[in-house]
């Protein structure tokens, strides 16, 4: 055999000395491929392996309704947001469990998400609820880091690979997981003029999403990094991984409202502008808006579902600290009572704590930062003192703790 054959199914280079099958097409599989597929059909559980590979009911996939409903015990408004996510995961999962479908019949298309909103408004947080509710796998990749193929980076197939390792390399779990494409603004084309050097870092990873997007088998390289010919693959179909973009879009806006104020005009151009919400122009975002930023039109076209996050208010920041069930303030008193200490926050410490949010432009994210500079010493000094049983924190001890820190940073 030439030292130059691959294998037919996951592409790996074969040597003289590797175990093969040959079909009467000249097809290769190679061994590897043919034990993933022998342990795919006969696993360690047979009525497993009788088991039909997916089903929307025992996926207990809920109505889109409870989806929105757990997402609100967990996320702070964005009600907006949570019911277009809640309804496209459902019409998702609902298209996967259609498995014998006709040729007569209607093929329903895949819905990928695309989420807009400034850092710190919940983007991963509802991906990440989700996957969570719905016990499928789930992968969370930074886009920054994706770099065309060939050049210093990650290659997309990273991305296969991050959802695979969190499936226990469970191919068939994996192909129908969920993937949150962070920082996906940063992969905008640079520039719309030609140029002679290679955007491989932006529009180049838009090409090389495009194929992941749409739906196709994947050669993942089973410990991530680059692919290189004698690294054994894992074929990975993605027809039915749902993909779940995110990205602040830093100066959308000014494209939105660009637009909105060209098409205001005439005699009713001041009663539109009225109409306007200039503190949330994100929520007429259009796909020509996107384009105009810096997504090439075929991945625009692959993440048909667009919906944005709005600004966090101090209601807002005020109900994220103390009511969702992952709030704040409760994992603090969670973790004092673990060192057997009671925690107790005086109710104008929490507005405070806002306020300092709001002044220093710190979003959701901030909170934590701020209560963890708060209790600091506490949390230090606490678990080596067996006498004390309760702390009570007030404004005025807030005020000189983070007075100080703050400070000290603007120092």
């Amino acid at each position: 055999m030439s030292s130059q054959q691959y294998c037919s199914f996951c592409g790996s280079r074969l040597s003289g000395s590797d175990l093969f099958l040959r079909s009467s097409s000249h097809a290769v599989i190679c061994g590897a491929c043919v034990q993933r597929a022998h342990e795919a059909l006969h696993g360690a559980d047979p009525e497993e392996a009788k088991r039909p590979a997916f089903d929307v009911k025992a996926l207990e996939v809920p109505k889109p309704y409870k989806i929105k409903g757990f997402l609100d015990q967990y996320v702070i408004g964005q009600h907006d947001a949570k019911k277009r996510l809640a309804v496209a995961v459902y019409n998702h999962y609902k298209r996967i469990a259609q498995n014998n479908v006709s040729k007569e019949d209607v093929e329903l298309e895949k819905s990928n998400i695309i989420m807009l909103g400034e850092t710190g408004t919940g983007k991963t947080l509802l991906a990440n609820t989700i996957a969570r509710m719905l016990d499928v796998p789930f992968a969370i990749v930074d886009a920054t880091v994706l770099t065309e193929a060939g050049y210093v980076g990650e290659d997309v197939e990273s991305i296969i690979t991050r959802l695979l390792q969190n499936a226990n390399f469970k191919v068939a779990a994996a192909e129908k997981g969920i993937v949150f494409i962070d920082e996906i603004d940063k992969v905008s084309r640079k520039s719309d003029n030609p140029s002679i050097t290679r955007d491989v870092s932006g529009e180049g990873v838009q090409q090389a999403l495009l194929k992941l997007l749409e739906g196709s088998i994947i050669n993942a390289p089973p410990q991530g990094g680059r692919k290189h010919p004698e690294q054994k693959m894992i074929p990975v179909n993605t027809k039915d991984i749902l993909f779940i973009a995110g990205g602040a879009f830093e100066g959308l806006d000014k494209i939105i409202a660009r637009r909105l104020n060209v098409s205001a005009i005439g005699f009713n151009a001041g009663e539109r502008r009225s109409r306007v919400n200039s503190n949330n122009l994100l929520q007429y975002v259009t796909p020509t808006d996107l384009r105009q930023f810096g997504l090439i039109p075929e991945i625009i076209g692959r993440l048909p579902v667009i919906t944005h996050l709005e600004s966090l208010d101090k209601t807002a920041l005020r109900q994220i600290l103390t009511e969702p069930k992952n709030a704040i303030v409760k994992q603090y008193v969670k973790l004092f009572a673990l060192d057997n200490v009671k925690l107790s926050i005086d109710e104008e410490v929490l507005d405070y704590i806002v306020d300092e949010a709001i002044k220093h432009k710190v979003g959701a994210r901030g909170l934590r930062a701020i209560c963890e500079e708060l209790l600091m010493d506490a949390m230090y000094e606490l678990p080596e003192d067996d006498r004390i049983e309760e702390l009570h924190i007030t404004k005025s001890y807030a005020q000189e703790k983070l007075a100080n820190t703050f400070d000290q940073q603007a120092a």
